[in-house]
């Protein structure tokens, strides 16, 4: 027997504490909603309802970020929107990101208005523009849960099969992508 290998009847040890994991989100009472609809392949934002403002928002708030009414409630978006910027980032230390590299971080302004911070799935760095038509997608977080619970989910973006960039135009953005990528780093 080798002196730094335990007997095969001795138990395995364990591996240390468990590595956590930066892609998860806390979900509490109030964004519940946003995340079962994520589980469930919908898209949800926040819309004021108060006189004369009707703003659409993300990411989600109690209130209306334009006029502080607390008369905002769920509104289920199309899932379609313009790319707005991107960058493709090529090294991330923080797990589970490093096994995703590269990848493409992105902005998106939302068909109803509200801008978003997201992923851009399934698209080759040299096939991105800026107002290039997306649609939603939604990425399971694999045990990000409990076994038995719904699964975690969290929406991404790819491209719209033929739309142009017409198809939802986006706010004027200039792109942030500077280095070359190999492949599109999607799910």
């Amino acid at each position: 027997m080798h002196a730094n290998r335990p007997p095969a009847s001795a138990a395995p040890r364990s591996a240390g504490p468990p590595v956590p994991r930066f892609d998860v989100p806390e979900a509490d009472a109030f964004t519940r909603p946003y995340w079962e609809a994520a589980g469930r392949g919908r898209l949800l934002i926040r819309r004021c309802r108060a006189a004369g403002c009707g703003l659409a928002h993300h990411y989600p708030r109690e209130f209306c970020p334009r006029c502080w009414s607390e008369d905002v409630v769920w509104e289920e978006a199309s899932g379609r929107a313009a790319l707005y910027t991107w960058s493709v980032v090529h090294v991330n230390d923080l797990p589970p990101f490093g096994a995703r590299v590269p990848y493409t971080a992105a902005v998106v302004d939302l068909a109803e208005g509200p801008r978003m911070m997201t992923e851009v799935v399934g698209c080759e760095e040299s096939e991105l523009r800026i107002g290039m038509a997306l649609t939603v997608r939604f990425r399971e977080l694999d045990g990000a849960r409990p076994a038995g619970e719904p699964p975690l989910c969290i929406p991404v973006f790819g491209s719209l099969p033929g739309a142009g960039p017409e198809a939802v135009r986006a706010r004027g953005a200039r792109s942030s992508s500077l280095l070359p990528q190999g492949d599109d780093g999607g799910s």
